[in-house]
């Protein structure tokens, strides 16, 4: 009798099984050929200039390294993450939409999952962290004036050990890296909740500590700001010159993080919210064809940053009197 009541507990655990054990070949392509091939093509357009750009920043930041400001040195960080991402992920999934299924087997599949995992996580740790010395440089200017480029590299070595320790937790058996439903790119095994009360807690602590927490400092952090912008912009204006142009060059670097943390969120929490789904909604409800969208965009976040960087570094420049004269000047003077 006890063997038979033990029964329905382990059917019920049993009962879902991952897309990727269904079959044989779990890294076939699920898609048509036609769209592996213009999937390669857009992730190829994405990754020259993800390369290029973040390339840039980092070589042009190289260039004045020890005049650096925190915020910037936080910016060159994000800069290596998107780098990261574009190097050492994407050439594996290009092979892969092009070859039309996953070329290089768990261990690459683990391997990528492992590395747009810790970049990814870098990168949103990076952006709140970029977005707490905004706060604190606006909104606390007491505290502001403390923080210097050596508190800077601390909070680099605690950016990297966080992104380090969530991306191997599922390395410790609490979790895994799988491929994705269509097959030509892996990421977090998301359908463990599907299967255990161990991989619910595994899926929700990563959803917490590396996405909704992070996301919370950020949109915190910039409302205070925005508050704080409305109520003093006035003062500003009857202090003198060298106090207004380092108003005006706090407020460029804010609007820079806020550009750059918006474009990484509105890239990413398409690919979450379906994450989300695919974790705790009814089995195999995401359409295939649909579940290889978000995982595009957000593979398109690192092309964004330079990008941004760049255009508000060009408007700044040309909005203020003397225009590049006005921008050379204001580099002397950093």
């Amino acid at each position: 009798m006890s063997g038979m009541a033990s029964d329905p507990n382990n059917s019920s655990q049993e009962e879902y099984i991952p897309h990727y054990l269904q079959k044989e070949d779990p890294f076939a392509s699920k898609l048509s050929r036609e769209a592996d091939i213009i999937a390669g093509f857009y992730l190829t357009i994405i990754g020259i200039l993800s390369t290029l750009g973040n390339g840039y920043v980092i070589f042009m930041s190289s260039k004045r390294k020890k005049k650096l400001r925190p915020a910037e040195i936080m910016t060159v960080n994000l800069a290596v993450c998107d780098l990261g991402i574009s190097v050492v992920g994407k050439p594996f999934s290009i092979i892969s939409f092009f070859s039309h299924r996953w070329m290089f087997g768990w261990t690459g599949c683990r391997w990528y999952g492992w590395a747009g995992f810790f970049f990814g996580c870098g990168s949103l740790i990076t952006m709140t962290a970029v977005s707490l010395d905004r706060y604190l440089k606006i909104c606390h200017l007491s505290y502001g004036t403390w923080l210097k480029r050596h508190h800077a590299f601390i909070c680099l070595a605690i950016i990297w050990a966080y992104a380090t320790f969530w991306a191997t937790v599922p390395f410790a058996g609490v979790g895994n890296y799988a491929p994705e439903p269509f097959g030509t790119s892996c990421t977090l095994d998301w359908w463990l909740a599907q299967a255990s009360v161990a991989g619910q807690v595994f899926v929700l602590s990563i959803l917490f500590f590396c996405l909704l927490f992070p996301t919370a400092v950020i949109v915190f952090s910039y409302i205070k700001i925005i508050l704080k912008v409305k109520s003093s912009t006035k003062e500003v204006a009857h202090y003198d010159t060298r106090i207004q142009n380092s108003h005006i060059l706090e407020m460029k670097l804010t609007k820079v993080a806020m550009l750059i943390c918006t474009g990484f969120l509105i890239a990413w929490i398409p690919y979450a919210v379906v994450s989300v789904w695919s974790a705790f909604g009814r089995p195999d409800s995401v359409p295939i064809q649909f579940s290889v969208i978000p995982t595009l965009l957000a593979k398109s976040a690192a092309m964004y940053n330079p990008i941004i960087y760049q255009v508000i570094d060009c408007k700044f420049a040309c909005c203020r009197p003397g225009g590049l004269k006005a921008k050379s000047s204001l580099k002397k003077s950093r």
